[in-house]
């Protein structure tokens, strides 16, 4: 084998798009040029001093995967390069990775300050899963900065958003909320995976901790389930690192090569999105079959301002409420011949789902009324496919809406 003699790249020079394809690399003694996939569940040692030393504290290296794998660790340094973050910890699924983020550093009887407009699994965590362990919890409506300093004029361990929501796509001013929540002495927590790492940069805008579900653009095909956390290493390796290392919830060596081949991919698939979304939410905003379109890239929405201010870009998705509630709803959704109803989103394929009976469906209707979901919301999350083609199919399905 060749000798080595070049010299290792600075990643921190690296533009994002150089990182998502370089980042994070570590080749094994082959060489190879993709990165190796490691499906190993343990690993040996040279002898039973080297073993103990291992558990002991000794020197850094793989012991087991649950605790840490090469492949997961070139997605986790990947990741933490694009995010600008010190530290990166993947989890089997964004579910996961929230969970993880929140009950590393709640204790009883500590208080979480959580936006109201939640996806349904984590209204879940928040609203009923903490307060069995003793954890307060108080709502505040995403856009409301007077409800905002009112929460956080008490105490509070933790303060958790998403930004922009799913799915009514409500925006946090994340400056504002971070300063706020610093001041209360809790920690902002942002599940930014509508927004993805590339349109907005939470942790330079005062966030401590930033969440995603990587099953999402991440992965960008529907192919796996992955999520991950990032933050200070203090954080990441003192309080994050060991409830990993004791719950469990590790991303598989598979899917961590997988969501390292879509890190290499997303900027183009998104910008691609983006650009579509933007001309069917300008589309959509001018059917009489639609009471509503909620896009932050419309100088209608009401946050369109915050929206340019925090974002990159307005993003992937678009909500919109379909005259007619849930008969009119079901009536689009049916009619759909290209765009597909399921309640993923960030996918390659278009996709659409109405929030009400699916993905936030446990809420209750008084809870999703309060979020602003009605029987004629439909997400849809918008795909690569040709723009006239996905306008062609909308415009059909809103005709057969009409009944």
């Amino acid at each position: 084998m060749a000798e080595k003699n070049r010299r290792s790249p600075d990643p921190s020079t690296w533009q994002p798009q150089t990182r998502l394809i370089r980042g994070g690399t570590s080749r094994s003694a082959f060489d190879e040029t993709s990165e190796a996939l490691f499906l190993t569940s343990g690993y040996v040692y040279g002898s039973a001093d080297e073993a103990a030393d291992s558990f002991a504290g000794g020197p850094e290296r793989f012991v087991y995967s649950r605790f840490g794998n090469p492949t997961v660790a070139m997605f986790e340094e990947r990741l933490r390069l694009l995010e600008g973050a010190e530290a990166c910890r993947a989890t089997a699924s964004g579910m996961a990775a929230v969970f993880a983020a929140l009950m590393a550093q709640l204790h009883a009887g500590d208080r979480i300050v959580a936006s109201r407009a939640l996806f349904g699994s984590c209204h879940f965590i928040v609203s009923e899963l903490l307060p069995r362990y003793g954890i307060a919890h108080q709502f505040v409506d995403p856009g409301d900065m007077e409800g905002w300093k009112t929460a956080l004029a008490e105490p509070a361990a933790v303060v958790f958003v998403e930004s922009p929501s799913n799915p009514m796509m409500e925006l946090v001013d994340l400056e504002a909320v971070a300063a706020l929540a610093h001041a209360a002495g809790a920690r902002l927590v942002v599940d930014n995976v509508f927004a993805t790492p590339l349109l907005q940069r939470p942790l330079e805008l005062g966030a401590d901790i930033v969440v995603y579900s990587a099953t999402k653009h991440i992965d960008g095909q529907g192919r796996c389930l992955g999520g991950a956390i990032l933050g200070r290493r203090e954080f990441v390796e003192k309080e994050l690192q060991p409830f990993l290392r004791h719950t469990g919830p590790a991303m598989s060596p598979f899917n961590a090569w997988v969501l390292l081949k879509g890190l290499e991919t997303l900027p183009l698939r998104v910008a691609a999105q983006c650009r579509s979304a933007d001309a069917i939410a300008a589309f959509l905003e001018g059917r009489e079959e639609i009471a509503r379109v909620c896009y932050p890239g419309l100088a209608s929405h009401p946050q369109a301002a915050l929206a340019r201010r925090q974002m990159a870009g307005a993003g992937t998705l678009v909500t919109f409420d379909v005259a007619g509630g849930r008969e009119a709803a079901f009536r689009f959704l049916d009619a759909l011949t290209l765009v597909d109803i399921s309640n993923n989103l960030g996918d390659a394929k278009s996709l659409a789902c109405h929030p009400a009976t699916t993905t936030h469906q446990r809420l209750g209707e008084a809870e999703r009324g309060r979020m602003g979901i009605g029987e004629g919301t439909i997400r849809l999350s918008v795909g690569l496919e040709d723009q006239a083609d996905l306008l062609a199919d909308l415009a059909g399905a809103l005709d057969a809406a009409r009944g």
